[in-house]
Parts: C-alpha cells; structure tokens; sequence
C-alpha cells in the first residue's frame, strides 16, 4: 500500500471514529446506524465497513478512543493534585477544574451511554471506570493525603476524603446529568464547585 493510499486510509479512519463518537454518544448504540456514522464522517458508507469489520467493532474502538481521552485527563490532574501545596488555595482551583470536565464535557454522555451498554460491554464499563473515574479519586486521595501529612488537613481515610470532596463538588449535578438533566452553565458549575471545597475544608482543614 502507497504512503498516499495509507494517509487517506488513516484520514478517514479519524473521520470516522469521530463520527461514531458524537452518533453513539447522543443516540446510543441501538438508535446508532451506519449511515449516520457515514453521513456525520462525510465518507461512504462502504468506506465505514472498509475500515471498521462491524457496528461492535466501530462501537468498541470509538470508545476505547473516548476512554483513553478521559484517561490523558485523569493523569493532568493527577499531576497538578500532586503539585498542591496550600490546600485552601488549591483545592478549590482543582474543584473548579474536574466539575468543569467533568459536567460540561462529554465525560456525562459517556457515562450514560456506557451505564446503558454495561450488561452488551461489560469490558468496556469496567475499563472506562478503571482509567477515568477511579484514577481522579486514587490521584486526589495522594494529594490530600500529602496535604495531610504537611499538617493542613485532617484525614482519618484519605480515600474516603476523596470521595466526599468530589461528591460536593459536582455530585448533585452529575447525578442529574446522568438521567439527562440539561447541561449545568457555567457559572453554575464554578459556583457549586466552590461551594463544595469550601464546605470540604470547612471539615477537613486543620
């Protein structure tokens, strides 16, 4: 195969795997076609079945694609938590930054279509909860902690900290976005996000 045949191969593959995301992601895998995913890809839909064997194929590397977007992200902020060094200052910012990602992106879609797809792509479900949600509370757990053993924090169960934290902070409206409540605005989300670590270190600041 030339370099050329190769580069539109690859190109229509990304066009693709695009396409299938936002179909997938806002009709679910039932109400999903091929002829959308082609229409939305701007290809023909024989290219869709030359590239992909299937609709499972298509579905399984479409989210794999969107599981390994989330995964970049939860090791960014695992990176930034683990750079905290005042919690009353940091803390919020964080807040700030994983409500925003996390009801604002496509994180809730996601979640949604993959809590649908759960008993046809068990596999699936568990990957994404493995790389994405777990790994933010496994990263916000070392931060607090550290921020615990410097002697801003009182902790008794860092992972549990975690959890509380993240709850408070988008945990009502993810909980509401999940039975497809209307995406929160902005200055909701940077509201209730503050709102939520200030209630947090009202508990947990020494």
């Amino acid at each position: 195969m030339s370099t050329a045949v190769d580069r539109r191969v690859g190109r229509s593959r990304t066009a693709i795997l695009s396409a299938a995301t936002t179909v997938f992601l806002r009709d679910g895998y039932d109400g999903a076609n091929v002829d959308d995913i082609a229409r939305e890809a701007g290809v023909a839909k024989r290219t869709v079945y030359n590239v992909f064997e299937n609709k499972e194929a298509l579905f399984r590397e479409a989210i794999s694609m969107s599981i390994e977007i989330a995964e970049r992200f939860s090791a960014e902020l695992a990176t930034e938590a683990g750079g905290l060094q005042n919690a009353s200052q940091d803390l919020p910012r964080i807040a700030r930054r994983l409500a925003a990602a996390v009801l604002r992106g496509p994180v809730l879609p996601l979640r949604r279509l993959l809590v649908s797809e759960a008993r046809r792509f068990p596999d699936l479900a568990r990957e994404y909860r493995s790389r994405a949600p777990e790994a933010v509370l496994r990263a916000l757990s070392r931060a607090l902690q550290e921020l615990a053993d410097s002697n801003q924090l009182r902790l008794d169960n860092a992972g549990l900290a975690a959890e509380h934290f993240a709850f408070l902070i988008m945990g009502a409206d993810m909980d509401r976005g999940m039975f497809g409540a209307a995406t929160a605005s902005e200055t909701r989300v940077r509201e209730r996000a503050d709102a939520g670590a200030a209630a947090f270190l009202r508990a947990y600041l020494r």
